[in-house]
């Protein structure tokens, strides 16, 4: 058994899918996420960039002492390869979980992705997909949009706002005749229902978050990581820039008031 918190990171909001499974899945654990909110989003920029942000997530949470990482990032969990697999403790990203995931759940063989521009133009989950299944044929989509809406709250599915993005995106995807989609990033489950309601019913979504949580209680109780507390465990949630947004939308979205658990960082001193 070991006590030590799970390490979480994000570019901002959306690795808060994957705490909110987590908390469901794994309640007696301690977590602590880092929202990279000063630099959000990481999907347009280029690769380097994106690992330099990437090592300085790991080494904050590294430095408090965490057993497990957790890229709860579509884009760092694309790019980064199997750098992660060399961090001296186990890593884990959102990429082959929500693959696997979606190879069970298609019937027709036809399966959408959709993530940022960094992701969908490393070609990850195609690599992935075709790993697990060669006959898979794989439609993918770049949302760049879809990001900066979740960030500044629009995520009502009875918005316009966001309705119509999804409707711009998404058309081609329902048209090619995917019977399954991966929501490649973390934050894009927050507005599943308007993905949902573009794509129609027989249509299976995949929450990454939430495949990335089941793998991570599989993981920890294969290598006797699990805490061995009877009482639910505690959050610690830390940003790169102002924690108030963050707060409110967190709270909000995890539903609980957040507000004396978020600290901001200065990420770059790691």
């Amino acid at each position: 058994m070991d006590n030590r918190p799970i390490g979480v990171f994000d570019s901002g909001l959306g690795g808060l899918t994957a705490v909110k499974e987590l908390l469901e899945i794994l309640p007696q654990e301690n977590i602590i996420y880092f929202g990279d909110t000063g630099r959000v989003p990481y999907g347009s920029r280029s690769r380097e960039t994106i690992l330099k942000y990437a090592a300085q997530d790991i080494h904050f949470l590294k430095e408090n002492r965490v057993k497990l990482i957790v890229a709860a990032c579509g884009t760092v969990s694309s790019v980064i390869g199997g750098a992660g697999q060399e961090l001296g403790l186990p890593f884990v990203d959102v990429l082959h979980p929500t693959a696997l995931a979606a190879s069970k759940a298609t019937r027709n063989k036809r399966v959408g992705v959709i993530g940022t521009t960094a992701t969908i133009r490393s070609g990850s989950y195609r690599r992935a997909l075709a790993e697990i299944d060669p006959s898979i044929v794989v439609y993918d989509r770049d949302c760049p949009l879809f990001v900066p809406l979740v960030e500044n709250g629009f995520v009502d599915p009875e918005d316009p706002v966001p309705r119509m993005v999804a409707e711009r995106y998404l058309t081609e995807l329902r048209d090619a005749g995917v019977d399954t989609l991966i929501m490649g990033c973390t934050h894009y489950p927050i507005i599943s229902r308007v993905i949902g309601a573009v794509m129609g019913r027989d249509v299976t979504l995949i929450d990454s978050g939430r495949e990335t949580a089941f793998f991570c209680g599989e993981l920890l109780r294969e290598q006797g990581l699990l805490c061995d507390r009877q009482t639910a465990g505690d959050c610690s949630f830390y940003v790169s820039d102002h924690v108030e947004n963050f707060s409110h939308i967190a709270g909000i979205f995890l539903g609980r008031n957040v507000d004396q658990d978020v600290r901001q960082i200065d990420i770059d001193r790691y």
